[in-house]
């Protein structure tokens, strides 16, 4: 998400075409989550732009298209796969790491199916998973079994963190309607490979989304300093300070231990002599 209609003319110049708001927006952070090719496997030519409106060093975690995870759950999908991987390929190692998110009804039982997939994969991609059955983060077990799965084929375990977000009753529309869909599971933190990928959703108001997202300052800066790559992605429900948000989160890291600055944002407004 790179185009959000509330960022323009606020995080992003307006108007500004839409074949460059993604150069835009890596000005302000320098990930973000390919949430639309889960609905559809974009053009070779879409994604060569993509590339070129980003530097070698921007990373996109890019979700598995909906037929293969959801629709097929991972069984007899290798024709849309081939689509999908050959669609990203222009994108090299800025795709930093495919997301597999597996719809909540993939239970502990269809770990094997997982297995079977992953050991099918082409090594030239970093696998990042996201589940959402209560049983991996409720039964040691089912957690020991998925996690397994993951370290034999190098995957990480992606956690979403909604847990300061539910932590208090919805108070505006958006919050609301987050209120029903978003999956509300127990928190993890646990990282599996040495890139580790975090998506952490707060609130409409941005001080109570810090406040919820202290521990997670403080794992991420110990991450960097064992030496792993961390991504980090920060919602709220209309997601309208998200990228001042993030470059915030970014700044309360770099508190604690040395990591390179984000980028300076293009101006938003008109130049002028005052």
């Amino acid at each position: 998400m790179w185009s959000l209609k509330s960022w323009q003319g606020r995080f992003l110049a307006h108007p500004l075409a839409a074949n460059e708001r993604l150069r835009a927006y890596s000005g302000w952070c320098d990930a973000v989550e390919g949430n639309t090719t889960f609905y559809a496997t974009p053009t070779r030519e879409t994604v060569a732009s993509w590339a070129g409106q980003t530097g070698p060093d921007f990373r996109f975690v890019l979700k598995l298209p909906r037929v293969v995870t959801h629709e097929r759950r991972l069984v007899d999908a290798d024709e849309a796969l081939r689509a999908f991987l050959d669609a990203i390929e222009p994108l090299g190692p800025r795709a930093h790491a495919l997301w597999i998110q597996l719809p909540g009804s993939f239970a502990p039982a269809d770990v094997p199916v997982l297995d079977r997939f992953l050991r099918r994969l082409p090594a030239a991609h970093a696998y990042a998973v996201e589940v959402r059955h209560p049983a991996f983060f409720e039964d040691p077990r089912s957690a020991g079994l998925l996690e397994g799965v993951l370290d034999a084929a190098g995957a990480e375990w992606i956690p979403f963190d909604t847990t300061a977000f539910f932590a208090a009753a919805p108070t505006s529309d958006a919050e609301r309607d987050a209120w029903t869909r978003k999956p509300r599971l127990p928190l993890r933190t646990r990282a599996l490979t040495d890139r580790p990928i975090v998506r952490y959703l707060g609130r409409d108001d941005s001080e109570r989304t810090a406040e919820g997202w202290q521990r997670w300052v403080g794992i991420v800066a110990g991450w960097l300093r064992e030496g792993r790559s961390p991504t980090v992605f920060i919602h709220t429900p209309d997601n309208a300070e998200a990228p001042a948000l993030a470059r915030r989160f970014h700044e309360e890291v770099r508190a604690r231990v040395v990591v390179p600055a984000l980028p300076e944002p293009e101006p938003v407004g008109p130049a002028t002599l005052f």
